[in-house]
C-alpha cells in the first residue's frame, strides 16, 4: 500500500454516557473490541476537537468539519445535502429540508408527538409506499414539490415555489432541534409538541419567509391527512405498530453549498463508502 493511501473510518455516534448497569462504564468501554484495540495499539491516538468545545455535532456539521471544510463558513443546512444524497435537484431559492415520518395524536390546537421515529421500525419499503401516497395526492397553491423516503424513517423534502425563492429562515417543525444559522443543534430538553413554522427571529417581514412557513405548514398538514389514512399505517396499527403519520421538518437550507472539490482542496483524491444520505450528499458535492 502506498504512504498517500489513507483509509478514514468514521464511527458516527460511538460516544455514549457511562451506565451504572455497566458499572460506571460506557457501552464502547464494556464492549469487546478486539479489532479497534489492535487499530490503536499500531497506530497514534489523539483528540480532536470538530466544531467546539462542548458541542455534541450532528452528523453533517461534524463530517463537514473532519474532511477539512469549516461548517460555519460553507454549511448551508442539513436539508440541501440530504436532497442531494438522495438524488434530487436543489436549485437556488427551492426549500429543501430534512424530514422523519413521526407519530401524532391531535390534541386541539396542534399536535402532541407520540414518537419522533415512529418507533424506530418503519420499514424503508413502508416509508417509500407512504412517501408516494403523499407525492400523488398533496397539492400546493402557485408551488410544487418533491418527497422521497430514504431509509427508515428518514426522507428529504424539496419545494419549490412558482412566485420566486423561497428562505430557510424559518424554524423546524421538529421541536428537538433548534437553529444556529445554518447549523442545526439537538435540544436538551423540548416540549413533545409539532412547532408551528414561522419565520425565524429577524425575518418576519421577509416576504420569502413568510412564504416559506406558510407553504410548510399547509403541506404538513395536508400530508397528516394523507398519511392518517394510509392503506400502510391501517396495516401497523393491526400489527400493534405506530403509525407514520406526520412528517417532521427540520435543518432547512435555500441554496446549496459552495465548496472547492477536495482533491483542489487538500491534494488527494477521495471516494467514500457510505450509508446514509447526508454523507452521501457531502461525498457527491
Amino acid at each position: 500500500m502506498s504512504p498517500s493511501t489513507i483509509f478514514y473510518v468514521i464511527l458516527d455516534g460511538l460516544g455514549d454516557d457511562p451506565l451504572e448497569e455497566l458499572d460506571g462504564r460506557t457501552p464502547l468501554e464494556a464492549a469487546s473490541t478486539p479489532n479497534l484495540d489492535g487499530l490503536a495499539r499500531r497506530g497514534r491516538n489523539g483528540y480532536v476537537t470538530t466544531v467546539g468545545e462542548g458541542i455534541a455535532p450532528e452528523s453533517d456539521i461534524a463530517v463537514f468539519a473532519i474532511l477539512g471544510y469549516d461548517p460555519y463558513k460553507h454549511h448551508t443546512g442539513r436539508g440541501p445535502i440530504e436532497a442531494v444524497g438522495a438524488g434530487m435537484e436543489v436549485n437556488d431559492g427551492d426549500l429543501a429540508y430534512r424530514v422523519n415520518f413521526a407519530t401524532v395524536e391531535p390534541d386541539g390546537d396542534g399536535f402532541t408527538i407520540v414518537d419522533r421515529r415512529v418507533g424506530r421500525d418503519l420499514s424503508s419499503e413502508e416509508a417509500h409506499r407512504l412517501a408516494a401516497e403523499v407525492q400523488e395526492k398533496v397539492t400546493l397553491e402557485e408551488a410544487s414539490f418533491e418527497f422521497q423516503a430514504t431509509v427508515g424513517h428518514r426522507g428529504s423534502l424539496v419545494v419549490r415555489s412558482d412566485r420566486g425563492p423561497l428562505s430557510a429562515q424559518v424554524a423546524n417543525s421538529d421541536p428537538a432541534y433548534g437553529r444556529q444559522g445554518a447549523l442545526g443543534v439537538a435540544k436538551e430538553t423540548f416540549e413533545n409538541r409539532v412547532v408551528e413554522v414561522a419565520p425565524l427571529e429577524g425575518h418576519g417581514s421577509d416576504d420569502a419567509a413568510r412564504r416559506s412557513a406558510r407553504l410548510t405548514n399547509t403541506w404538513l398538514q395536508s400530508s397528516h391527512r394523507v398519511l392518517a389514512a394510509s392503506e400502510v399505517n391501517r396495516q401497523r396499527a393491526q400489527r400493534g405498530q405506530l403509525a407514520g403519520n406526520f412528517i417532521l421538518t427540520r435543518d432547512g437550507g435555500d441554496h446549496l453549498p459552495d465548496l472547492v472539490p477536495f482533491k483542489e482542496a487538500f491534494g488527494p483524491q477521495m471516494g467514500c463508502f457510505v450509508e446514509m444520505p447526508v454523507e452521501m450528499g457531502i461525498a457527491r458535492l
